[in-house]
């Protein structure tokens, strides 16, 4: 069968030459396949859960803006599907008058499944024309459809994501703010009086805020993905403040733990309190007793003063047990803290206070070990009657066992017997004459 020839143009009639036969069996096989596909996805879409969440929820904001037109283009396809139906059952009917189309059936096929033959009322608010009609051909109503379908399909898929993901993580995070807001109350935790409960009140109203905000308007928790991709639904939900209401109630749940530790080992925490304050108290009475010992021992000393005892240590002491009393537990959380840390800084201070205000005692202490020391050394070499070193030693432990003690006049006679010691001690040049033992006491008089 030969392809008939061209066939003149008209208003609404493709301009060329008409369709063989072949080709016209051809394109109504793809455009069967193609109402098959277009059918079935608008059943789909009707069905779709989204769409019916989207048709009975009360929205607001970027959602009601978006739905309004989807809705109208969802009305519309349905319009142009039927049109697109009536048009290929119109050339079916053509294509199977004849098994051999004459060139009049061919011209009219042609002018069917090619020309723009189908008249659609206008669709200003989607397309922007303002015509009060179309004429399309099947090609551009399919692709018209196609895009409109897409455009729908986000927005009924974004909506359902977001509604599936966010509505049932606040509902779960909310659950855990009611427990942890019960666990609060029955530690004293509560709006007004601690912090933490103002914070459980105002991740409260942010959780409900979020929930109704997501119900009513879920487009407006939609991340589109970073490529951009087309494909409808194409991003992830927002979860930018979730996360953030997540977090606040992960810092309060952290200070209500704290609390409830806080109740659990107060007692033995308080009684650490006041063993280590009872330390403190000891060691700064005996620095003030090692003080007036050493004023009365050490002479030309520099003593520190010891201040008193940390009475304010112990006034907050006081209010800690009566917050235990009391089960002011939010209350006594960071008091015990507090306390804890000055307790231990107050005994480390009476232990410096100590060993400063000590200081000259020990001093006289070591001198008085290395004048015996040096004695037992001259003893072990057989020289413990030498008048000399004798005498020495004799000035020197006078000052170190007299009442008040020089201390600077007692080194400097310590240092007087450990040179004479060391001089006595070591190896002696003998003259031609032998003198020089007879000549030791002169010369150690070059020391004093």
């Amino acid at each position: 069968m030969g392809v008939p020839g061209p066939f003149p143009g008209s208003a609404g009639t493709p301009e060329g030459p008409a369709m063989g036969r072949e080709e016209v069996d051809r394109a109504l096989a793809r455009l069967g396949a193609e109402h098959e596909a277009i059918e079935t996805s608008l059943l789909a879409l009707q069905d779709h859960a989204g769409r019916r969440l989207l048709e009975g929820a009360e929205l607001t904001g970027v959602t009601k803006e978006r739905w309004a037109t989807t809705e109208q283009a969802i009305s519309l396809l349905w319009s142009y599907f039927d049109a697109y139906t009536d048009a290929l059952r119109r050339a079916r009917e053509v294509r199977s008058r004849h098994r051999w189309s004459t060139p009049g059936e061919l011209a009219e096929l042609t002018e069917l499944l090619r020309g723009p033959g189908i008249t659609l009322p206008s669709t200003a608010t989607l397309t922007g024309s303002p015509l009060l009609s179309e004429q399309l051909s099947l090609d551009l109503l399919v692709d018209r459809m196609n895009r409109w379908y897409a455009e729908a399909l986000d927005v009924i898929v974004t909506a359902d994501a977001v509604w599936s993901a966010l509505p049932a993580r606040i509902d779960m995070l909310s659950a855990e703010l009611h427990r942890t807001r019960s666990l609060a109350h029955s530690v004293g935790v509560r709006p007004g009086e601690h912090p933490s409960g103002d914070d459980l009140e105002q991740i409260t109203a942010e959780l409900t805020a979020l929930r109704a905000e997501v119900v009513s308007d879920p487009l407006a928790f939609w991340k589109p993905a970073a490529g951009r991709s087309s494909a409808p639904g194409g991003g992830s939900p927002d979860t930018v403040r979730y996360d953030r209401a997540a977090r606040a109630l992960d810092d309060v749940r952290r200070e209500i733990e704290a609390v409830l530790d806080v109740r659990q080992d107060a007692e033995r925490r308080l009684m650490r309190l006041r063993d280590v304050l009872s330390r403190a108290d000891r060691t700064l009475s005996e620095a003030r007793q090692a003080r007036g010992e050493v004023l009365a021992k050490i002479a030309a000393s520099e003593v520190p003063a010891v201040s008193g005892p940390p009475t304010a240590l112990h006034e907050q002491l006081v209010m800690a047990a009566d917050y235990r009393r009391h089960s002011q537990w939010h209350r006594l959380s960071p008091l015990l803290e507090s306390l804890e840390r000055r307790a231990d800084d107050e005994l480390l201070r009476a232990r410096e206070s100590l060993t400063a205000v000590t200081a000259p005692l020990a001093v006289r202490a070591e001198l008085r070990g290395r004048l015996d020391a040096y004695k037992a050394k001259v003893a072990r070499h057989g020289m413990a009657e030498d008048p000399f070193l004798v005498e020495r030693y004799d000035v020197a432990r006078r000052m170190l066992w007299s009442a008040p003690c020089d201390l600077r006049a007692a080194e400097q006679a310590v240092l007087r017997y450990q040179r004479a010691a060391a001089e006595a001690l070591a190896p002696r040049q003998q003259d031609p004459a032998g003198h020089g033992a007879a000549d030791r006491g002169s010369e150690g008089e070059r020391y004093e």
